[in-house]
């Protein structure tokens, strides 16, 4: 049985931006596939009790993780600008890629987005960017845009949350295998393909 890995990122994460441009190359390599599932942060840290990233809330951590960030995309070759304000505003952009196909497509513009908001630092929720991601990834922004205002969206988006949540995920980016097993973090990466291409 071959691998398979499901990737559940945020675009409001940080850590979830060199993931989503790595994953598809080290998944590859190892002859594992990838279910990109894009889900909401926000439920998650508000059962917690935190009205925003941890980040923010511990000044201290958020100093080491953009540095820390500044390191790993200049290592990948990655550009990198901090949006403002941090955490955006991900939910419009979750329910685009919620509502396209994962068959390339929802990959394509979120890769293309997540270098919109952390490579040139801009908001991924004004409208002009998530068409120029949705047209950078070769999709028709229009309809796409309003497909994500769909009902039927929404409550896909909001079950995928609802399933993270039940799986414990905490932050992302997350990877589950098949068999269950849970990794957190882009640093996890690798591990979690690993594991998936030899436990199916």
């Amino acid at each position: 049985m071959a691998g398979q890995i499901d990737f559940f990122y945020e675009f409001a994460s940080t850590y979830s931006y060199p993931a989503a441009m790595r994953i598809g190359a080290v998944a590859a390599r190892a002859g594992v596939t990838v279910r990109w599932r894009p889900f909401l942060l926000g439920p998650i840290f508000a059962s917690a009790g935190w009205t925003t990233s941890p980040f923010n809330l511990m000044p201290a951590k958020g100093r080491n993780m953009w540095r820390d960030l500044e390191r790993i995309t200049e290592g990948l070759g990655l550009p990198f600008r901090k949006p403002d304000p941090f955490p955006q505003n991900s939910l419009t952009a979750a329910r685009i890629a919620t509502a396209l196909a994962d068959d390339g497509k929802r990959a394509a513009f979120s890769r293309a987005l997540y270098a919109l908001e952390f490579g040139e630092g801009l908001s991924i929720s004004d409208p002009e960017v998530l068409g120029r991601a949705l047209e950078t990834a070769g999709i028709p922004a229009a309809p796409a845009i309003a497909m994500a205002g769909g009902e039927q969206v929404k409550l896909a988006l909001r079950a995928t949350t609802e399933e993270a949540m039940a799986k414990d995920i905490f932050g992302a980016p997350s990877f589950i295998t098949r068999d269950g097993e849970l990794f957190w973090g882009n640093d996890r990466l690798e591990q979690a393909i690993e594991w998936a291409a030899r436990n199916g």
